[in-house]
């Protein structure tokens, strides 16, 4: 198994909206803001090759939306997915599988490229694109305090390109790839435990975005049920560090991975690193 880190662009978010109640006064400490209250973060995907499958785990942001929409989030460093893919030794078209932890503009918008205003393709043509019923219900029928992170131009062509198949709770995606259900963030986010012969690697998309993240009470304000993620971090980081997990982040700017240890403020990082250090 060969694991590698897509680094598709930097972008930047509120950064009281990334830690909820939190003070600035404690989360500027490891995420400094800028003048306007904003902080940088990544859209880092990853690729897996296993076998005779390449997998990509998400998509990054895409371009099919206008400068105005992507000038809210002040883009820098961007890569296009194909770019990405082939920087990294592949042909996009190699890719088997898709993965998609969730729906989410910033985690899907690679998925479509944009012919022209009407016409759509999946980005990667010859792979199965994977979700889960029940969050792909959710995201075609949002709810208004999500409606604008689920665009349907990043979505419908996934399901009328007939690439779409659906995984349950409990089930794998290879031998060595499990998935771990949450719904704190929103429902039915899937984050992938792959285990390799150098240890398990967890990806924890927006249950854990960044090492500042680390702490239980550290919840993002866009959570739809902050308290049910409270109670999946402690459940999830708690086996992460008994079970010597190294955990990759989607949108750590800086750090891509870290392992853990118990400390008397919590589970904090033991050691931070690239992922072509560790995997």
């Amino acid at each position: 198994m060969k694991l590698t880190s897509l680094n598709t662009s930097l972008f930047k978010l509120d950064g009281g909206a990334m830690f909820g109640v939190v003070p600035k006064s404690i989360w500027n400490k490891t995420n400094p803001a800028d003048q306007n209250n904003m902080c940088t973060w990544a859209m880092r995907c990853l690729l897996i090759e296993e076998g005779s499958r390449l997998i990509l785990v998400d998509t990054g942001i895409g371009n099919k939306q206008s400068d105005k929409f992507f000038g809210f989030y002040d883009l820098k460093n961007t890569f296009s997915l194909e770019s990405c893919v082939n920087n990294a030794g592949y042909n996009i078209d190699e890719v088997t599988d898709v993965l998609l932890t969730h729906l989410h503009f910033d985690h899907v918008g690679g998925a479509v490229n944009k012919l022209d205003e009407n016409r759509f393709e999946t980005a990667c043509k010859n792979a199965t694109y994977w979700s889960n019923a029940r969050h792909w219900k959710w995201a075609t029928e949002p709810n208004v305090r999500e409606k604008n992170s689920f665009l349907k131009e990043n979505i419908m062509p996934i399901q009328e390109s007939g690439q779409l198949k659906f995984v349950e709770e409990g089930d794998k995606l290879t031998d060595n790839i499990d998935l771990v259900f949450v719904s704190g963030h929103t429902d039915a986010m899937m984050l992938p435990k792959i285990k390799t012969e150098k240890g398990t690697l967890l990806y924890t998309a927006d249950l854990v975005p960044s090492v500042g993240h680390l702490p239980i009470a550290y919840v993002l304000g866009y959570d739809t049920r902050p308290l049910l993620t409270l109670d999946e971090k402690e459940k999830i980081l708690s086996e992460a560090v008994t079970n010597n997990y190294t955990l990759f982040f989607e949108h750590d700017s800086v750090n891509e991975c870290c392992t853990l240890q118990n400390t008397e403020r919590g589970i904090r990082a033991e050691r931070t690193f690239n992922l072509s250090e560790g995997f």
